[in-house]
């Protein structure tokens, strides 16, 4: 079994209700009030911790004008623009994010970061992050991986895209530069992502490979996938969180909105509690139920020396009488005694 681990004073891992992550993105819409608003919202969803991005447009990419600098995928949510204007749209200001911690930290909730390049790292390492989460995007980032594992601070990493091969590298690397507790989350990069991409039965296989903590970062709409993803073992869930997809904002399509994040909380508890061990028989919550089983009864006074028969004996509920398995025992025995009609049979009775 893999281990725990422990971020702040969360600890992650089976033993534990699954870790709930609040993805903020560019859901603020560039307004440092409406970000505070959604850590207060995500707080009183129930969110375990807030997560915000970490860069610049100038950090992601070059302000040129040419096509491969432009999303075409008429598909996407996203066609039309610059991946520069898109950064830019989508980016939290680097000022914006003590107060984002501090908020959260008021309301006991954990806040981190995902850096998306090594002078990320150097700033979130001046306001103490608990942990780092990496991109699905920047996982075969090698010099980005080294940085974040190199503070020894717990390392999330999204897994959207990549190969067994590049994740074993993914993994080597991380270690090798100092990580000592992991997380990987299976995902789909694809903005929402569909149900039948999700490939949930991943998750314990990732845990199997290499041998850590696994959850699931989810683009998917509603709640069912992320539910679904705990029953295979997922100990973390992250999903987008706004304040209304009606709204807008660059991820807003794909977000929940508060009272959905509260279900997924809800949700990904019970089916959490719901997993329990190999089990079978009464439980102890069962045992009262027992005596809704059918058993043996008298159903018309008996004297000593009767025969039982299908005239006096019928299988019914409650279930004090003997198991009705033992029909075929009982019929043509002989009464010991009288026996009154609603009497549970027993073999001393016969």
């Amino acid at each position: 079994m893999s281990k725990e681990v422990k971020i702040a004073s969360r600890l992650v891992g089976s033993n534990n209700a699954p870790f709930c992550i609040a993805e903020m993105s560019g859901n603020h819409n560039q307004s440092l009030e409406r970000a505070l608003q959604i850590v207060d919202a995500a707080a009183n969803a129930g969110a375990h911790a807030i997560k915000i991005q970490t860069y610049t447009a100038d950090t992601m990419t070059m302000d040129i004008d040419d096509e491969r600098f432009q999303i075409l995928n008429p598909q996407s949510l996203w066609h039309g623009k610059s991946l520069y204007s898109l950064y830019k749209d989508a980016y939290t200001p680097w000022e914006w994010h003590k107060p984002i911690f501090d908020r959260a930290s008021e309301l006991g909730m954990l806040a981190f970061s995902s850096p998306f390049d090594e002078s990320a790292v150097d700033f979130l390492e001046s306001l103490n992050v608990p942990c780092y989460k990496i991109a699905s995007f920047e996982n075969t980032d090698h010099r980005l991986i080294r940085k974040a594992a190199s503070t020894g601070r717990p390392l999330i990493i999204s897994t959207g895209m990549a190969t067994v091969a590049e994740l074993d590298e993914t993994v080597r690397v991380a270690r090798a530069a100092g990580c000592r507790d992991l997380i990987l989350l299976k995902c789909t990069s694809t903005y929402p992502a569909s149900p039948e991409n999700s490939n949930l039965r991943t998750i314990p296989h990732l845990r199997e490979l290499f041998e850590c903590q696994v959850g699931l970062s989810d683009h998917t709409m509603g709640t069912g996938v992320a539910t679904a993803a705990v029953v295979f073992g997922a100990s973390v869930v992250e999903k987008h969180l706004t304040l209304r997809r009606d709204e807008g904002g660059v991820d807003s399509a794909f977000s929940l909105e508060p009272e959905e994040f509260r279900t997924l909380v809800e949700e990904t508890g019970r089916a959490w509690q719901a997993l329990g061990q190999v089990s079978y028989g009464a439980t102890r919550a069962e045992e009262s139920s027992l005596m809704f089983r059918r058993s043996l009864f008298i159903s018309a006074d008996v004297k000593k020396g009767d025969v039982l028969s299908e005239k006096n004996v019928r299988c019914i509920r409650p279930g004090y009488g003997m198991a009705v398995k033992n029909w075929d025992m009982v019929i043509g025995k002989v009464a010991q005694r009288d026996i009154k009609k609603g009497t549970p049979l027993t073999w001393d009775l016969i």
